[in-house]
């Protein structure tokens, strides 16, 4: 059984847009999808997210059979988390997904903490094996261009990236239940290595 610990984003938790879906799809394969619920995520705060997703990954079982996956401002927290991960110690992850995922400040000021010093690109990539990136042409947050985002975090990772033309945020609110076929393929793809 292969592990896959998704950090939600900004005001989400467990049971938001397509983790449901997520769920159903890779626990139908045999795999175990955890969501923590992150704290205050109407106003998020780096350290305590980061300390919270970084407690569910390290419970989840062993970096070589888990994929971690962020949405949106969750992605960041992952890149956040995998900066200090150390792999010797802590082992290589399968994987990351990285959906709707920003790679610099879009004008959320409670969130520019997350972007503050940029990222250690060469400390993520030693991390986790491959890195995939999702991302919409018509994502509203990802704007004036998404992929910009997307070529930054293919540059900075060494990512292999899948743009769809519509999408929008891959849900924009907490109970825009949506189904994300494209997520499930690409870490069905990252557990098989």
């Amino acid at each position: 059984m292969s592990e896959i610990v998704v950090s939600h984003g900004y005001g989400s938790s467990d049971d938001s847009v397509w983790f449901p879906y997520l769920t159903e799809r890779l626990a139908a394969d045999g795999h175990r999808v955890t969501v923590p619920r992150l704290p205050q995520t109407a106003a998020p705060q780096l350290e305590p997210w980061r300390k919270t997703y970084g407690k569910a990954v390290l419970d989840a079982g062993p970096a070589e059979s888990t994929v971690l996956v962020g949405h949106s401002i969750g992605g960041v927290n992952v890149l956040r988390f995998l900066e200090q991960h150390d792999p010797k110690t802590g082992g290589v992850f399968a994987g990351v997904l990285l959906v709707a995922t920003s790679a610099h400040e879009v004008g959320y000021d409670e969130l520019a903490e997350f972007f503050e010093g940029g990222f250690d690109w060469e400390r993520i990539r030693r991390s986790a094996r491959h890195f995939r990136v999702l991302q919409a042409m018509d994502d509203p947050v990802n704007q004036p261009d998404p992929t910009e985002h997307v070529k930054l975090l293919i540059d900075g990772l060494h990512a292999t990236a899948v743009v769809t033309p519509t999408g929008a945020h891959f849900g924009a609110t907490p109970d825009d239940h949506v189904e994300v076929p494209e997520a499930v393929r690409l870490i069905t793809e990252l557990l098989a290595g």
